[in-house]
């Protein structure tokens, strides 16, 4: 299998060209007509990941975030990206990135995310400009009954195995209607405002965001990591459904960087 076959599989579901304007999507190490013959999946490229995909026989890593986002100026293992790139270069393993263009793709990041909670009924918060309306970033929509927060809360870190739940005062109603951004979503929170919800659920939210919502709704910030863990699952689909005789694994090394005391 080359290359260009894996990301044609993918970039059909979630096209390079929709990517944000900073973003790095795309073939970071390799290229396309360099044959592959496994491919490992993970949020982050990281030496861990690396050494899962050394010892697994992955040619080809997958992953949410790009591991260079800025141009390297030097090659001198003086951080854990250059050491991550120079190592991949090395070994003759592959580094590709679907990250904004999976985060607005319909049926992509919160798209996934909304379903693994029950939340159905689903519209985009804020629709590409290109596209009729279902890509872009972000989804509302219903619980088929209402429940109060602390049930959906709970359900939350049960479902996503979260180990901490920031959110802002409670509301006094149930919540029937939900909204979920994938990744840092501060600047959605009037969107979902506009939608109507009664809960907003992203991550990296910054102090003054909880207080954003001005008792309209409840905003919630269940972790960057948690919150896009399931890319790996969205792109283990694509690869399976559409390459019969390629070797995916997902891999066990995708860990969060950040750690809770609980």
């Amino acid at each position: 299998m080359k290359i260009r076959d894996v990301v044609s599989a993918i970039e059909r579901f979630a096209p390079l060209a929709s990517q944000e304007s900073y973003d790095n999507s795309g073939l970071v190490v390799g290229r396309y007509d360099d044959r592959v013959h496994a491919a490992l999946l993970a949020v982050d490229v990281t030496e861990e990941v690396l050494d899962e995909a050394e010892r697994e026989g992955c040619d080809l890593i997958i992953t949410h975030h790009p591991i260079v986002f800025h141009p390297l100026k030097r090659f001198n293992s003086a951080s854990y990206v250059e050491r991550c790139v120079e190592r991949a270069i090395r070994r003759g393993i592959a580094l590709y990135a679907c990250h904004t263009n999976l985060d607005s793709a319909p049926d992509g990041m919160s798209w996934r995310l909304a379903g693994m909670l029950g939340v159905t009924d689903l519209s985009v918060l804020q629709p590409a400009a290109a596209d009729g309306g279902r890509a872009g970033f972000g989804v509302a929509g219903r619980l088929a009954e209402p429940v109060p927060l602390e049930v959906f809360l709970e359900r939350m870190r049960e479902r996503l195995s979260l180990r901490a739940i920031r959110y802002s005062d409670p509301v006094a109603r149930p919540v029937g209607r939900v909204a979920l951004c994938t990744g840092a979503g501060g600047s959605l929170i009037e969107c979902a405002r506009r939608a109507g919800v009664d809960l907003y659920v992203t991550a990296d939210l910054k102090y003054n965001d909880f207080m954003a919502p001005g008792g309209e709704f409840v905003v919630a910030d269940i972790g960057h990591f948690e919150s896009e863990y399931c890319a790996i699952d969205i792109l283990f689909d694509i690869l399976s459904k559409n390459l019969f005789t390629f070797a995916v694994r997902r891999s066990v090394s995708s860990r969060n960087p950040i750690s809770y005391m609980v």
